[in-house]
C-alpha cells in the first residue's frame, strides 16, 4: 500500500509517494516548471495522479513509474487550490483561487464544464457517491455550499449554514444524506434530496476533516447502533466518533501532552481498513478504523534537529531531537518510526546510557525525561524531572552504571540527578507513571549558559563548558571546583573526555578545538580548520583520532599525532547540531539545521584493504611487464603498461623497443596493433615525454609512427587530439631547432677537420751500424 503526501511546508514543489508498509518514500514527483505543487488528488482507482502547480498547469501522472503522461494549461487565472475526483476516475473538477470551478475529462483530455459565481477562492470540491447523478459540491470563502448539476450545467442549490470556513463533505452510504463540517465549530447532516439541514452537530473545536463511519457497530468506537456515525479532527488533536441522530460524543481519542497535536487532515481507507490523520507539526499517524489503535507512524519535515542519539545495545535504533517538543525514534532498518509526546517545549539536548536501553533528554520547558526502550522497539517515559529556573539545554548521563545524570542550563547552574532504583526493574513504566526525579546536588558553575557538560569514563569527573569562554573540571558527586581551562576566545559549544587518556577536547565558536591535560589543565594542542563556531566534538578509533561538525555544515575527522585534518566531509547545508558514535567506531550519526540526518560509515579499513590490494596487483602487473620485456614480447608489455597509467613505465617499453636492432619496425608493428583507446592514451603521453629532452625522441618517435599509419580524419577523432596537439607543437618546434643548432655545429666541426693541414715531419737518417 503506498500514499501520496507533500511533505514540508504549506506547498513543496515534489509530491512524495510513501510506502506505508516500510515508511520508505519509493519516489518523489517534481513537474518540469519546478513550481510549488497547490493540489493533488489521487483517482479513486488508484491509476491516475493529477497535480497543480503555481504556473497554473495541470500535471497527469503514471505515479508508478514517475513520469508525465500529460501537462497542460489550467486555464483558471489563479493557482488551483484544490480539486477532486469523481467516483469513475473519468472526471477531474479543480477549484480555483479565482473563484472558479471547472470538470475535466481525463480519458478524452477536454474541459468539459466552467462553473462561475463563488466568491474568493474555491478551498473544496467534491463530486457525490452515485456517478449517476452527476452532482458536483463546491465550497468558497462565502462558507456557502453548491451544488452544481454536470447534466443542467447550473447551479442546483446554494446551502448556507456554516458561519466559518467549511473544511470537508463527506457523503452516506446511500447517498442520500451529506456532512459537512467547518471552523465554526459545528457538523451539518444535510438532506440531499430536500437540500435542507436536518441536524447541527456542535463538536467545540475547529473541524479541519469529518469522515463517515460505515454503518456497523464498532462497540471499540461506542458506536452501537447502525445510524449514521462520523469522525471529526481538528484544532484539539483528538480523534472523536458522533452519533449524528443524537448529536453526542460517542468516543474520544485520549489526549496526549505538547503543542503541535492539531490534526489538520484526516482520510479513511476503507478497503484497507485503516485511519489516516496529519498533525500540524508534518507527522502522519495511521490508525485501525475500527479500533482507533495507533499502527504506523511517519515523521514529516523535521525542521531544525537539534540533537541526534544511538539507541539499543547494537545501535539498531536513532532518536532525534528537532525544533519540536516530539521525539523521534527510528529503527535503522526498516525507518519505522515512533514519535514520543512528554516535553511541552522544544528538546534541546539528548544522551544515553550505556547499555543502550535507557536514554535522557531536556527542553525548553526546564524539565528532564527518562525513556526507556524495551526489546520489541517500544519507547515509553519512566521518569521526569524539574527544578532549572531557565531552559535545560545539555545533558550527560553516567558511563560506568546506570545511576545518575547532569544536566546544565541557562540559569548557569549545574544539576546531578541519581536515578531511582525503580528505574533499574525491567518493566517498561513503573506502576502509576513517571517516576519523579529529584536532585541531589546544584551548583552554580560559570557567569554565563551553560552550553555543555561531560562526565569522565570513570563517573569520577565532571567537565562543563560555557559561553563565557572557559570550562571547568569538578569532582563528583560533590561538585567541588578542581581546575579551569582558559585559552579560547570565544563561547565552547561542546565538552568531551577522551575514553583512552586524560585528556579533555573542547569545541568553541572561535573555530578552534583543543585538547587539555587534566593533570595541569594546560593546552596540549589546537586544532584549527573550520571557517565558523565548532559545535560538536567526539573522539573515534580509541581516542586517536577527533570528528568534529560546525556551523559550516562540514565534518571534519583530525589525527591527533599530527594535528593533520585527514578528511573533510561537506554533506550538510548549514549548522551540524547533533553529532554521535556508534559503540563499535564504525558509524557517526549527524544531524544539523538543514532537516537532515545522515548516517556516516568508517571506510577507513575498506580503504586500506583496497590500497593494499592495488599495491599487490601493481607489483604482480610490474613482474609481468618485467618478463614480457625480457621475452620481447613487446604487444602486450605495452598493452599492459598503458593499462597501469604510468607514463613513465611505458617510455621504458618503448625505449626497450628502439634498442632491438629492428627498432624502426618491431616500434611501427607494435604500435600499429594497439586498440583506438590505447593510442590516445599513448598520445596523451607523449605530451609529457616531449616536454624533456632527455625523452623526446621516443614522443617524435611515436607520434612519426602515428602520423604515418593513421588518416588525419581518424588522429582528429581522437579524444583531447586538439589539446595534445597544441602541447605538442612548441616543445617540438624547440627540439627542432636545438637539433638544428647541433647540426649546425657538427659541420662546422667537421669542415674545420677537413681543412686542417699539419706540417710534415723531418724523417731522421739511419743510423750506421759501425757506430753500434
Amino acid at each position: 500500500m503506498a500514499e501520496a503526501a507533500a511533505g514540508g511546508s504549506r506547498f513543496k514543489a515534489k509530491v512524495n509517494i510513501l510506502d506505508v508498509a516500510s515508511g520508505a518514500v519509493l519516489r518523489s514527483l517534481e513537474q518540469e516548471d519546478q513550481e510549488d505543487i497547490t493540489a493533488f488528488d489521487l483517482s479513486p482507482d488508484d491509476e491516475v495522479l493529477v497535480t497543480a502547480s503555481r504556473a497554473l498547469l495541470l500535471a497527469q501522472w503514471a505515479w508508478r513509474e514517475g513520469s508525465v503522461i500529460r501537462l497542460w494549461k489550467a486555464i483558471h487565472t489563479a493557482p488551483v487550490a484544490t480539486m477532486a475526483f469523481d467516483p469513475t476516475s473519468t472526471l477531474l473538477a479543480t477549484g480555483g483561487c479565482d473563484g472558479a470551478v471547472r470538470v475535466w475529462d481525463i480519458m478524452r483530455h477536454y474541459g468539459t464544464h466552467h462553473f462561475r459565481g463563488s466568491p474568493g477562492v474555491v478551498h473544496l470540491v467534491a463530486f457525490h457517491p452515485d456517478p449517476a447523478r452527476l452532482l458536483l459540491f463546491s465550497s468558497a470563502a462565502d462558507a456557502t455550499i453548491r451544488m452544481w448539476s454536470l447534466q443542467e450545467r447550473s447551479c442546483l442549490a446554494m446551502l448556507t449554514a456554516h458561519y466559518s470556513a467549511v473544511t470537508s463533505l463527506t457523503f452516506s452510504a446511500d447517498g442520500h444524506t451529506m456532512l459537512s463540517s467547518g471552523r465554526d465549530k459545528i457538523c451539518i447532516v444535510w438532506d440531499l434530496q430536500s437540500c435542507q439541514a436536518t441536524k447541527t452537530v456542535p463538536v467545540f473545536e475547529s473541524v479541519e476533516a469529518a469522515v463517515t463511519l460505515p454503518e456497523e457497530p464498532a462497540p471499540e468506537l461506542g458506536v452501537k447502533s447502525t445510524g449514521l456515525h462520523f469522525l471529526t479532527a481538528g484544532d484539539q488533536g483528538m480523534l472523536r466518533v458522533w452519533e449524528a441522530a443524537s448529536g453526542q460524543c460517542v468516543y474520544t481519542q485520549p489526549q496526549l501532552p505538547g503543542p503541535g497535536r492539531e490534526l489538520t487532515h484526516c482520510a479513511l481507507a476503507r478497503a484497507a481498513g485503516l485511519l489516516l490523520s496529519v498533525t500540524a507539526d508534518h507527522n502522519l499517524l495511521l490508525y485501525e478504523a475500527c479500533s482507533l489503535q495507533l499502527q504506523k507512524q511517519f515523521a514529516g519535515y523535521s525542521e531544525e534537529v537539534l540533537d541526534v542519539r544511538f539507541l539499543g545495545p547494537e545501535d539498531s535504533h536513532v532518536v532525534v531531537a528537532s525544533n519540536s517538543p516530539c521525539l523521534k525514534v527510528f529503527e535503522l532498518q526498516t525507518s519505522a518510526c515512533q514519535i514520543l509526546h512528554g516535553h511541552t517545549d522544544i528538546v534541546l539536548a539528548l544522551d544515553v546510557f550505556r547499555k543502550g536501553w535507557l536514554f535522557a533528554s531536556c527542553a525548553k520547558d526546564q524539565s528532564i525525561r527518562i525513556w526507556r526502550m524495551n526489546k520489541a522497539g517500544k519507547v515509553a517515559c519512566v521518569a521526569q524531572g524539574s527544578g532549572h529556573t531557565h531552559g535545560v539545554g545539555t545533558i550527560c548521563c553516567s558511563r560506568l552504571k546506570e545511576t545518575f545524570l547532569v544536566t546544565g542550563s541557562q540559569d548557569c547552574t549545574v544539576k546531578l540527578w541519581p536515578l531511582p532504583e525503580a528505574l533499574l526493574s525491567k518493566s517498561t513504566v513503573p506502576d502509576g507513571g513517571p517516576v519523579l526525579l529529584q536532585a541531589q546536588a546544584t551548583q552554580r558553575c560559570h557567569e554565563k549558559d551553560i552550553n555543555s557538560v561531560a562526565v569522565a569514563p570513570n563517573d569520577k569527573l565532571l567537565a562543563t563548558g560555557s559561553q563565557d569562554r572557559t570550562a571547568k573540571l569538578w569532582a563528583l558527586p560533590q561538585c567541588q571546583l578542581l581546575g579551569v581551562f582558559l585559552g579560547h576566545r570565544r563561547g565552547l559549544w561542546c565538552v568531551q573526555f577522551s575514553p583512552m587518556d586524560q585528556v579533555l577536547a573542547t569545541a568553541s565558536a572561535d573555530g578552534t578545538v583543543k585538547l587539555w591535560a587534566l593533570q595541569d589543565f594546560s593546552c596540549l594542542k589546537t586544532f584549527e580548520g573550520h571557517d565558523a563556531s565548532v559545535l560538536k566534538v567526539a573522539f573515534v578509533s580509541r581516542g586517536t583520532q577527533l570528528l568534529s561538525s560546525g556551523s559550516d555544515g562540514l565534518l571534519k575527522l583530525w589525527t591527533i599525532k599530527n594535528n593533520e585534518c585527514v578528511r573533510t566531509l561537506d554533506a550538510h547545508e548549514d549548522k551540524v547540531w547533533g553529532l554521535h558514535c556508534s559503540r563499535l567506531d564504525d558509524h557517526a550519526l549527524t544531524g544539523a539545521s538543514d532537516s537532515c540526518v545522515i548516517l556516516w560509515k568508517d571506510v577507513t579499513e575498506v580503504e586500506q584493504a583496497e590500497e593494499q590490494a592495488k599495491r599487490e596487483e601493481q607489483v604482480v602487473k610490474q613482474q609481468e611487464l618485467d618478463n614480457l620485456l625480457q621475452e620481447k614480447r613487446y604487444l602486450r608489455a605495452l598493452g599492459l603498461a598503458i593499462s597501469l597509467d604510468r607514463p613513465h613505465t611505458v617510455l621504458t617499453v618503448i625505449q626497450a623497443i628502439r634498442r632491438d636492432p629492428e627498432a624502426c619496425e618491431k616500434l611501427e608493428a607494435t604500435v600499429f596493433q594497439l586498440r583506438r583507446d590505447q593510442k590516445e592514451a599513448l598520445l596523451r603521453f607523449c605530451v609529457t615525454w616531449n616536454t624533456n629532452s632527455r625523452h623526446c625522441h621516443e614522443a617524435q618517435a611515436v607520434l612519426g609512427v602515428l602520423l604515418r599509419h593513421e588518416a588525419p580524419e581518424e588522429l582528429l577523432a581522437y579524444e583531447g587530439v586538439r589539446a595534445s596537439l597544441e602541447a605538442l607543437l612548441p616543445y617540438t618546434e624547440r627540439h627542432f631547432q636545438r637539433l638544428s643548432r647541433t647540426l649546425q655545429a657538427a659541420t662546422f666541426l667537421d669542415f674545420l677537420w677537413h681543412n686542417m693541414k699539419l706540417p710534415t715531419l723531418p724523417v731522421a737518417p739511419p743510423v750506421p751500424p759501425s757506430t753500434l
